[in-house]
């Protein structure tokens, strides 16, 4: 597999960090539930001390790029927000997102298994930090209006993932949408694997196409499903079928055709895995 243009690692330095995240994610994989509550954190500080030159670690986007990068997630859930909306974030990072949320709505929720990332952020009066064990949403039934995860799901495990998918459903209010993005399985692997796999083996527990993940979505009960479509600060709604029926047809090409088709409009709008759940 070709190294990422973007990769500045030696090839030597990439298969080290492919072997260790191998190594712990395997461990989390065949973790039991209990396990995991606390496996999660344990095993990231271990990848961080094992792999110093982690991306994570090191990438250290300019202010130009960061504001870019809200400025288009703005544009996505914009349409969701009204001065009344109680808005939660799973997996908050360190709260950008969350803080421009900040005063479109009434009340911003942060979901993260630990504070050390969100701590000292300056976060304004209306965000509140709320810690989970990585699968629960501790937060009052039928009280969220919005709920957003960005790159989150494919970091869970399976059977975590229905859990929060289901725990978030009972979050919402009636009316309430879930906006779920996460990388297509179609266009990866999209973690460290991509180097040497052509599935995701490290901390990607499990990546998703629509179709995989419109069915869990109405396994937990929501029973109306759209994907976002659309780039460059233009988006709409539509009915998953369209995405379904092309990952279908796509996943039939051999492996490199698949990647090039994938990855160009209109299909990677298509196949951006950017999901609204309705509660009705």
């Amino acid at each position: 597999m070709p190294v990422p243009v973007s990769e500045t690692r030696t090839l030597e330095q990439l298969r080290q960090h492919y072997e260790v995240e191998r190594e712990l994610s395997d461990r989390l994989r065949g973790a039991t539930k209990e396990e995991r509550r606390t496996l999660y954190a344990e095993l990231y500080d271990e990848l961080y001390k094992r792999v110093p030159l982690h991306p994570q670690l090191t990438n250290k986007q300019s202010p130009e790029r960061l504001a870019e990068d809200v400025r288009e997630k703005i544009q996505i859930v914009d349409r969701f927000l009204t001065g009344r909306t109680v808005f939660l974030e799973v997996g908050p990072g360190d709260c950008e997102f969350a803080k421009a949320v900040a005063p479109k709505v009434s009340q911003v929720l942060a979901v993260d298994v630990s504070d050390e990332v969100t701590r000292d952020r300056g976060l304004p009066e209306n965000v509140k930090l709320v810690l989970s064990d990585g699968s629960t949403i501790p937060v009052e039934p039928g009280t969220v209006n919005v709920a957003y995860s960005n790159q989150l799901m494919e970091h869970l495990h399976p059977d975590d993932a229905l859990d929060q998918l289901r725990h978030l459903f009972t979050a919402l209010a009636p009316g309430g949408v879930y906006v779920c993005i996460t990388p297509s399985r179609l266009t990866g692997p999209h973690d460290i694997s991509v180097v040497f796999d052509r599935e995701a083996r490290g901390f990607h527990l499990k990546e998703y196409t629509v179709g995989e993940l419109e069915a869990l979505f109405r396994q937990v009960g929501f029973t109306k499903v759209r994907i976002i479509f659309g780039g460059r600060g233009k988006f709409t709604l539509l009915p998953t079928w369209p995405a379904v029926l092309c990952e279908k047809l796509v996943s039939l090409l051999p492996f490199n055709l698949r990647q090039v088709v994938a990855a160009k409009p209109p299909f990677r709008w298509l196949f951006g895995v950017r999901i609204v759940g309705c509660k009705e």
